[in-house]
Order: C-alpha cells, then structure tokens, then sequence
C-alpha cells in the first residue's frame, strides 16, 4: 500500500540511486549500441564507420552495389592486357551505369509506398543477382561449386 511515508522514503532513494546509476546506465547503452552497430556492418558487409551511408529500407541493397562497384574497379585495375582484360573492360563498361542507375531507383524508392519499394527493392535485387555471378567468373571464383559460364548468345552468366 503507498502512503505519504512510503513515497517519502521512494523520493529520498531514487534521488541517491539515480546519479550512481545513471552513469552505469548510460554505459551499458552504449556498449549495446555498439554490439548493434557491429552486428549490422557485418550483416551489411560494411565497416562500422560506413555504416551511416547503407541506412534505411534500402540500405543492404545500397551496400551489396557499392561492394559490386568496388569489386569491379579492383578487377579492372588488377587486369592489364590480353583476352581477359577485353572481357573485364566489357562487363565493367557495361555494368557501371547499371549500378549507377539501381542506386538511383533504390534511393528514389525510399519514397514510395510499401508495396511498389518492395517491388523495385526485388527488381535491383534480381539484377545483382544477375551481376554477381559474371564477376565472380571474372574472378576466377566459381560460387557454391557450380561452374558458372557466359553463354555465347547474349553474354550473359549463367549456372
């Protein structure tokens, strides 16, 4: 039962408890919110200070481009000359205004209602999906075990 004694008696230990344990508080928060940024760069692929540019709805797809565009300049650059270097040149030619365009669509569909971000959100998906496996080849890496090769028709990868 709360009497006018018993919430005297309240006030007088919340006012002693509450400056130690404020700075306590405070402390655990933050180390909370730093297991949380951690766990979200690594589910990004991203480090910590970089974290701030993938928010959002968006924000994994934000990130698998920027990773994809990243990729693709350190193969380009790691490639000089011969056959190779032409294919390089071609996908990374072709490819840098696609990944320039998703960003685009994936920060214009921030905007939009539920259903059509979704929609564009799985658009830019599949199209990275489409990406990926032409530059792991490019890579010499060949994902999940499957060779993956470039059909001779449209140059496009497939499994």
């Amino acid at each position: 039962m709360i009497t006018v004694g018993n919430a005297k008696r309240a006030i007088a230990v919340g006012k002693i408890l509450i400056p130690v344990l404020m700075p306590v508080l405070m402390r655990v928060i933050s180390i909370l919110r730093g297991a949380w940024d951690d766990w979200q760069a690594r589910r990004l692929g991203v480090p910590v200070s970089e974290l701030g540019r993938y928010s959002g709805k968006g924000g994994a797809l934000h990130a698998r481009i920027s990773r994809l565009a990243t990729s693709m300049r350190e193969l380009a650059a790691s490639t000089n000359s011969g056959p190779r270097a032409a294919q390089v040149n071609q996908f990374v030619t072709t490819a840098e205004p696609k990944l320039a365009d998703m960003s685009a669509a994936v920060r214009a569909a921030e905007l939009m209602p539920t259903v059509r971000r979704r929609a564009a959100h799985r658009a830019v998906a599949h199209e990275l999906d489409q990406m990926e496996p032409e530059l792991l080849r490019l890579l010499g890496v060949s994902p999940g075990g499957v060779s993956v090769g470039v059909s001779s028709d449209n140059g496009v990868a497939r499994a």
